[in-house]
């Protein structure tokens, strides 16, 4: 199969690749992704006009840098959607809202971690129930994180190819979108008012987060999948050392939590409220 290649990809290669993936990032790739890593990094090979992985392994380990950022974004997935997995969305409207509307009438604040972000669809589907459910008034915020620095770069610009919106009402659509004109025909803002709500940052998961709790909500859908059971259970750890008493974990659709942690308690499917 190497022959058919531009670049020769042994077995030593991907292990050696993988295993700086996995003290990058926590991110622990199985064999089968030799493919998918081939052919994200022989783009940073042409780019960077080097004939070998070895020679850009090498350029990882001795340099690092500002290639380290590149190679990280490469090797990351960045699949999301606007209101993806609905059910989380109307828990959050039915149930959790309802419920920190009446615990935090004197405060009015309210702090959301967006943790694996990508590229903003789902900070920003957050913003959007919340605008529609809290009053003006209320102090609420929500941190958007990803290792990804291009995916904080778009989701901070809160700019989308209106393809991405065709799953969303018309009446949400006018009141949080703004299309685009002239260069910018065919696709739409984010309001404004959504953008000062959210904040971007890249952030590795894998070390020190510089984050203040309470939270009340965390976010972290379709990320853990990614890492290995003892560092799910590092990560859960720390979710719920960040959380309140009663605060909510929501994770994705392939996720949970069972054997990982007794921390939480199981509300529904793949949303969790911290006990202890």
């Amino acid at each position: 199969m190497d022959n058919e290649r531009e670049f020769r990809f042994t077995k030593q290669d991907f292990d050696l690749l993988r295993r700086l993936v996995n003290e990058q990032t926590g991110i622990t790739l199985s064999d089968h992704k030799q493919e998918m890593l081939y052919s994200r990094l022989s783009r940073r090979l042409r780019a960077l006009n080097l004939d070998s992985f070895s020679n850009y392994y090498h350029l990882l380990k001795e340099e690092g840098g500002e290639e380290l950022v590149h190679f990280i974004n490469a090797v990351t997935t960045n699949l999301t959607a606007f209101f993806r997995e609905p059910h989380h969305f109307s828990f959050l409207t039915q149930q959790l809202f309802p419920k920190l509307r009446e615990e935090k009438h004197d405060t009015k604040r309210v702090r959301i971690w967006s943790a694996g972000c990508a590229s903003g669809e789902e900070p920003y589907s957050i913003a959007i129930v919340v605008k529609e459910f809290f009053p003006h008034d209320w102090d609420i915020k929500i941190l958007a994180t990803d290792l990804d620095s291009s995916m904080i770069e778009r989701g901070g610009r809160g700019v989308y190819e209106v393809e991405r919106v065709s799953g969303i009402s018309e009446e949400r659509l006018s009141r949080w979108f703004r299309k685009g004109k002239g260069a910018q025909t065919g696709k739409v803002h984010i309001s404004p008012e959504l953008q000062e709500m959210v904040v971007f940052k890249q952030l590795n998961l894998m070390r020190p987060w510089p984050l203040q709790g309470p939270l009340d909500i965390i976010f972290c859908r379709n990320v853990v999948i990614y890492f290995d059971k003892e560092t799910q259970r590092v990560l859960f750890d720390r979710f719920a050392n960040l959380l309140k008493l009663d605060g909510f974990l929501f994770v994705g659709h392939s996720e949970n939590l069972f054997q990982l942690t007794t921390r939480f308690q199981l509300q529904q499917q793949t949303i969790y409220k911290k006990i202890i």
